[in-house]
């Protein structure tokens, strides 16, 4: 397959698209279901907080540990591909065994073979784009990859619904993620250089880290995703508390808060499809910084409308406008941190140190759950006025501090 086409960067990033897919399924829909079929009731939220916490201290810790090996330990047959094929093997197993796991604790140990098999393969994976894209095509390679991601959204969304049977949706989702990594493995060919990084675990974990444009861009991404997940853990809860009627064009679209918060996570994921391509080209063309400027504002901007209005008609479009902006933003900032990795022989470590700049801001935003209880004690709805407000101020830091970026324009 010739490179640089709109097919090799479909293929490229097509595991990308199985990665999304399983996770919005498995952590919206199929892994919560399965804590509730094997749990009393009166636990199921202690269960299922249990596995998400041990989850989110594994995203942090896996993907470096994993790109480093692949940095490390390079095969005859490539430093990143073999590791997605076996990733992508163990992904599937740990799918089928949650399915059917008899008790919580067979739930509980595949979903730790998931977290690992979903590592080992994203790990190395993330650093294809780097190894194998030129550095001015890549915002076009980063804008189909972000592209892709949200479409696996939409369609993870509509298979939910049509699906009713649990274990078919987690037979479906490990059938999909084998046939993408199929695909990518068959098409995608690595280039032979085999060499490997000679530096120890530790001075691998350091080394991106003396670089101040690498400090820049992981710590604004940190900030934009702090603003992203504060929005989206307590949204449900806003919609319940504050709007409490779900009218769109005339008529009830839905009658409970999760059914309404599915529906503009569609929503949100139809508009960033929609952007993620043409912002990575346009970055190609003004550089990265103005596409991140403009699209950090947008999500910045609709927090507004949010607090002003709070009626779920106004949300419908908030929703759309911010996944316009989000989409536009997850597209060139890919593209901006693989401009400024300096080690080619390094490139999966310091992807995956990259990618802890989405597990923390996670973490934070669930603590911020107290404050806000707090503060809605005090005054109905004022929690979630304060935490919005701070959520459009770290779309505005993350977005303007790019401009620290020296290497990149």
């Amino acid at each position: 397959m010739r490179s640089n086409t709109t097919a090799w960067y479909i293929t490229l990033s097509a595991y990308w698209f199985a990665t999304s897919f399983k996770w919005f399924l498995v952590l919206l829909v199929l892994l919560p279901a399965r804590v509730a079929e094997l749990v009393d009731p009166a636990e199921k939220a202690t269960r299922l907080g249990l596995l998400f916490a041990v989850g989110a201290v594994m995203a942090f810790v896996g993907p470096p540990v994993f790109g480093y090996v692949s940095d490390r330990f390079p095969t005859r047959w490539g430093r990143r591909l073999p590791y997605l094929g076996a990733g992508a093997l163990l992904t599937a197993v740990g799918l089928v065994w949650m399915a059917y796991a008899p008790s919580y604790w067979w739930l509980f140990a595949s979903y730790i073979i998931l977290q690992l098999s979903d590592d080992l393969a994203t790990g190395p994976y993330s650093a294809l784009i780097p190894d194998l894209v030129a550095r001015e095509h890549r915002g076009t390679a980063s804008g189909w990859m972000g592209s892709l991601q949200m479409a696996a959204q939409i369609a993870a969304g509509v298979v939910a619904v049509i699906l009713a049977d649990l274990r078919l949706l987690f037979l479906v989702t490990a059938a999909l993620n084998l046939l993408a990594a199929a695909w990518t493995l068959v098409f995608i060919r690595e280039p032979r250089q085999l060499s490997a990084r000679r530096e120890g675990f530790w001075a691998s974990m350091a080394a991106p880290w003396s670089n101040p444009d690498f400090r820049w861009v992981w710590g604004t991404r940190f900030l934009v995703m702090l603003g992203q997940y504060v929005v989206q853990t307590y949204l449900q809860y806003y919609l319940e508390d504050v709007v409490r009627v779900f009218n769109l064009f005339g008529r009830v679209v839905a009658t409970r808060a999760f059914q309404a918060v599915a529906l503009l996570a569609l929503v949100i994921s139809l508009g960033a499809s929609l952007s993620a391509v043409p912002a990575g080209r346009w970055s190609e063309r003004v550089g990265r910084k103005l596409p991140i400027y403009v699209s950090g504002s947008i999500m910045a901007l609709v927090i507004v409308p949010l607090l002003l209005f709070p009626r779920f008609d106004v949300l419908f479009w908030v929703a759309l406008l911010f996944g316009v902006g989000y989409g536009a933003y997850m597209a060139v900032d890919w593209a901006l941190v693989t401009d400024v990795l300096q080690d080619p022989k390094a490139h999966a470590t310091d992807m995956g140190i990259w990618q802890t700049s989405i597990v923390i801001p996670q973490i934070l935003a669930g603590m911020m759950g107290r404050g806000v209880d707090y503060l809605n004690r005090l005054q109905p709805g004022s929690g979630y006025t304060v935490l919005f407000a701070a959520a459009a101020v770290s779309f505005v830091l993350g977005s303007l501090l790019v401009r620290q970026v020296r290497g990149v324009r």
